[in-house]
Order: C-alpha cells, then sequence, then structure tokens
C-alpha cells in the first residue's frame, strides 16, 4: 500500500477533533450566494442540520465510498438525519449520460423528493456528475459538494459547473448550477497517491499564472512540500482566486474563459487518450504548447515561459506531446471553446 495511503487511513482513523480551525470564503452572485468552507476535520464534524434539510442522499465512487462514506453517514446519523448511500464505479468512464440516468432512476425508487439534498462526495467525477443529475432531477433539487481530492477541491467543486462526457466531447453536456455549500476538508488528501496531488497541483500553477504571482512564487519555493499545511495555504488561496473570477462571470459569458488556461490542448490529449491522460496532467502539457503560443505571438516572455515549464518539470509530466498534432487539431474543434468555427486559445500576456 502506497505510504500516503497508510498515513492517511492512520490520520483519518484518529478521533476528530471538534475544535476546528475552519476558513470561509463566500461566493457572492446575483441569484445565489454561499460558503466555501476549508477545514480539517470537516468530513467527520460539519453541522448539517445547519441547513434544514429533511434528507440526505450520499453519491459517491467506489473508492470514496470505502475511504470516506462511513464517516460521512455517522456523522450525519449522529445528528439523527436521515442519510442514504449511492455509489458508482470509480474513473472518468462513469461521466456519462447513462450513469446520470442510472442515478436519476435510483432517486426516484426511493421516492427523494425537492427537499433533499445531494452529497457530492468525491473527485471531479463525482462533482460534475451528482451536480447534473441534482441540476435536473425534478427540475433540480439542492446539492453539497464535498471534493475529495486537490484537484476537485481547487477547481471542479468551485463555480457551478456540472456536466457529463459524450464520445465527440468532454463536458459537452451540461449547465451551469450552483451548490448549496463547498465543504473542504484537506485531511482527505492524505489518501491520495501522489499523481492525484500532482493533477491538482497542475490546476494551481494555472491559477497562479492567470492571476497571483505571489502564489506562483510560493509554488517555485514550496511545491515539494507534503504537508497539511502547504495543502491549506494553496488551497484558499486558489479558491480565493477562482471566486474572484466566477463572481465575474458566472456564466463564462467572457471574464471566466481565464481558467480555461492549458484546457483547449488538454481535454483533446484526454479525449484522445481514453482519459489515460488525466486531467492535470493534460492541462499541465497544454500550458507548455499554449505557452510556446504566446511567446511566438510576442505577448508571453522567454524568461517567463520557462519559469513555468521549469514549475511544470517538477511535476514529473511529460513536456512533448505523444499525439499527432493533426489528430489533437479534430477533437479541439468539438470543444466548447469553439465559436463560429474559430478555435479559441486562452493565453498569458506577460512580456516585461
Amino acid at each position: 500500500m502506497h505510504k500516503r495511503l497508510m498515513d492517511g487511513l492512520k490520520l483519518l482513523n484518529r478521533p476528530a477533533s471538534n475544535g476546528m480551525n475552519t476558513k470561509k470564503i463566500k461566493m457572492c452572485l446575483q441569484e445565489k450566494s454561499y460558503d466555501i468552507q476549508i477545514g480539517n476535520g470537516l468530513l467527520e464534524n460539519f453541522n448539517f442540520r445547519n441547513f434544514k434539510n429533511n434528507k440526505y442522499i450520499i453519491i459517491a465512487d467506489t473508492n470514496t465510498k470505502k475511504l470516506f462514506g462511513e464517516k460521512l453517514i455517522k456523522n450525519l446519523k449522529c445528528q439523527k438525519l436521515p442519510v442514504k448511500l449511492l455509489s458508482i464505479p470509480s474513473g472518468e468512464s462513469s461521466k456519462n449520460l447513462s450513469i446520470a440516468e442510472h442515478i436519476i432512476r435510483s432517486l426516484a425508487r426511493m421516492q427523494i423528493d425537492k427537499n433533499a439534498t445531494i452529497l457530492a462526495l468525491g473527485g471531479g467525477v463525482i462533482g460534475d456528475l451528482a451536480g447534473f443529475v441534482a441540476s435536473i432531477y425534478k427540475r433540480g433539487i439542492r446539492y453539497i459538494q464535498i471534493p475529495t481530492t486537490l484537484l476537485a477541491q481547487v477547481d471542479s467543486s468551485i463555480g457551478g459547473k456540472t456536466g457529463v462526457n459524450i464520445v465527440e466531447g468532454k463536458n459537452l453536456i451540461g449547465r451551469i448550477y450552483q451548490p448549496l455549500a463547498v465543504l473542504i476538508d484537506p485531511q482527505t488528501l492524505l489518501t491520495l497517491p501522489d499523481k492525484e496531488i500532482k493533477n491538482g497541483l497542475a490546476e494551481i500553477i494555472k491559477c497562479a499564472i492567470i492571476k497571483d504571482e505571489q502564489l506562483f512564487q510560493y509554488l517555485e519555493n514550496n511545491i515539494q512540500e507534503n504537508s497539511l499545511e502547504f495543502y491549506e495555504k494553496i488551497i484558499l488561496q486558489t479558491v480565493k482566486i477562482k471566486v474572484s473570477v466566477v463572481q465575474k462571470d458566472e456564466h463564462e459569458k467572457e471574464f471566466r474563459k481565464i481558467l480555461n488556461y492549458g484546457h483547449t490542448i488538454g481535454h483533446a490529449m484526454e479525449i484522445i487518450s481514453k482519459h489515460k491522460v488525466q486531467h492535470g496532467e493534460a492541462v499541465a502539457l497544454g500550458m507548455v504548447y499554449e505557452g510556446k503560443i504566446a511567446n511566438h505571438l510576442g505577448i508571453f516572455n522567454k524568461t517567463n515561459l520557462e519559469r513555468q515549464n521549469n514549475l511544470i518539470k517538477k511535476l514529473g509530466f511529460a513536456r512533448v506531446l505523444k499525439f499527432k498534432p493533426q489528430k489533437l487539431i479534430e477533437i479541439m474543434k468539438r470543444d466548447k471553446k469553439v465559436m463560429d468555427d474559430k478555435l479559441y486559445f486562452i493565453l498569458p500576456k506577460k512580456s516585461d
């Protein structure tokens, strides 16, 4: 068993502390505002009675069910709140219409009404899928994001994007549907293998490049660190970046598109590899090549491109395309970022 997983399970099996130091960030939107809470032990100690809901349905994959499902169920039962759990196979292949229909039909058979709340317990696949189901079941019920991977904690759980994949492309079916809350417990990261941590760090690097020079410098000096304090700091700073962007452009009409740096090429690589290349690694390589485009256009100088690529190199991801460019271009033409038959890239701009 992986050492990080062994150490993480030991920590998670200790008695929970009630003296949590929880950080709160308010997502302020025109139609709906909610809190994003970050704190060690939230999974076991969060007071769900504050929401005054009559029933909770946990949606998890087989991995998160095993690691965290019982702890979350125990917390809810201790608060005398009815709870049931639905699990699906783990992996990106579950993020599809067939699995979404399976979950919806299960909810219908369980006679789940609009007063119930879905708890999306897991990584980005679960968050996107459970949020999408919540958005369409009975024309919309409440849901709470409880991300358990670094990638989900800093990216997919923030901002209300939900959706599923189809053969033709990633996230081509979905909608913006904001959660009731986002609960981030950094302790869950202690169960992740190194590759999953690196996937999340790639998205954090992206956010630092587009909006936070100080965070970028901090990562340059500390990215090899492995401690809860390090994770809490970078999660907090990255969530603040994403909140500031989403608040300006909830429905991605223009400004929010800056969060797609590295994603045009990255998403194509995920699809062409049938998701053997994971999202964080794909985005990292996408930034390498989209950074080259920006450098070629004279808007991203060589020094800054090298700083970006050196930081990505520390993650250990490949920095050379393994796929034929023409095949990638064909897939990119189906991307959501295509408008009027034109393919758009989000590029960094720092030439000084």
